[in-house]
């Protein structure tokens, strides 16, 4: 059977102060309502809109969150059709090796030969339609080959530096699928520019379709302690048996990404990992300026949210979630300004980046008290 699971364990520090240690920005609600051109009228957080993407593939059953154990109640306020036993908490965070490793191998306890793709709540992706068609395509590829490890990439609509590529070789018997030659880091400009005009190479989105027994097998050869704890949690029964070993073992995982413990030791082994085309508008929620993208802008190029009044002002990102304040700006250019009840933050939208790094100068000189 079919199953997804959406990793929304993040904890969003490069959208500091709207993001915050108890509602991360995959539970905020910034996505405009469809038909609303106004957040202000009616929106939903990033999580429900992964959530519903997934609903055009899948029944609700059979869609998993594997998100920290500190957002499970959240979690589950924002996602009323999630089934109670399908929320998977993590009691502490050790990379993606393991969060995928413990959700397959939970889906894999009640469904022994599931297929199960793993998708990320902070991605906006228009038309859902296209999606829809890819992901089966995904699925579809493990019905002639069981045990690839199929990955989705995106159709590259510019030279982009920050994300890793996915070098595309030849054909497989599945239409829309094909070989994975390479992988690439994150590439400079121009060897993102020689990768855009090849027309071989497609964004790495990090999300992957296989079957939950492949990731659990490649997770016990290349990353042995790993395994064996995640089938200690899983041997215990559901319930607080399962939770109290979940506790025990979880915390002592090696810290590993899955790319690293699973892909990069699968890509080398000729047909194991594929890749399927992603054509799609496809938006990686992880900084102001990309969030820009879903507010509303006005002739200016400012990107804006909440009560603002802007004057001689451009190329701004400028949102509050005050109902009740105010922000004025006069001559302001190129610059993101956020307003919360407790915190306000200004630095130049090429800045943005930074705002990761100035939250960890808050928390040492403030503690914990903003974050």
């Amino acid at each position: 059977m079919r199953h997804a699971v959406i990793m929304a364990g993040g904890s969003g520090t490069r959208l500091w102060p709207l993001s915050r240690a108890a509602r991360p920005k995959q539970l905020l609600d910034v996505i405009a309502d469809e038909g609303s051109a106004d957040g202000r009228h009616g929106a939903h957080s990033l999580l429900a809109e992964a959530f519903g993407r997934l609903q055009a593939v899948l029944p609700a059953e059979q869609i998993w969150v594997c998100t920290a154990a500190r957002y499970g109640a959240a979690v589950r306020a924002a996602l009323p059709d999630l089934r109670a036993d399908r929320l998977v908490l993590e009691p502490v965070a050790r990379d993606t090796a393991n969060a995928v490793g413990l959700t397959a191998a939970l889906v894999a306890d009640v469904d022994p030969d599931a297929e199960l793709a793993v998708v990320s709540a902070d991605h906006v992706i228009r038309p859902v339609d296209r999606f829809a068609a890819a992901l089966t395509t995904a699925y579809d590829v493990l019905a002639v080959r069981p045990g690839a490890l199929v990955t989705l990439g995106v159709t590259p609509t510019s030279p982009a530096t920050g994300f890793g590529y996915v070098q595309k070789g030849a054909a497989t018997e599945v239409a829309g699928a094909a070989e994975a030659a390479s992988f690439r880091e994150k590439p400079d400009l121009a060897t993102a520019e020689q990768y855009l005009a090849s027309g071989e190479y497609l964004w790495n989105s990090g999300m992957f379709v296989w079957r939950a027994q492949t990731v659990l097998d490649a997770l016990a050869e290349h990353l042995p302690e790993s395994a064996a704890g995640l089938g200690r949690i899983v041997a215990a029964p559901a319930g607080p048996r399962r939770d109290a070993a979940l506790a025990e073992v979880f915390p002592g995982l090696p810290k590993i990404s899955v790319d690293y413990a699973v892909l990069e030791p699968a890509a080398a082994q000729p047909g194991r990992v594929v890749v399927v085309d992603l054509d799609v508008e496809w938006l990686d929620v992880g900084s102001w300026p990309a969030l820009a993208h879903t507010l509303d802008t006005d002739e200016a190029g400012n990107a804006v949210r909440g009560l603002t009044v802007l004057l001689d002002s451009g190329g701004n990102v400028v949102l509050s979630d005050d109902p009740g304040h105010l922000v004025a700006l006069v001559g302001v250019r190129d610059s993101v300004v956020v307003h919360t009840a407790d915190v306000t933050m200004v630095c130049p939208v090429r800045d943005a980046e930074r705002v990761k790094t100035l939250l960890a100068e808050v928390q040492r000189r403030l503690g914990d008290r903003f974050a």
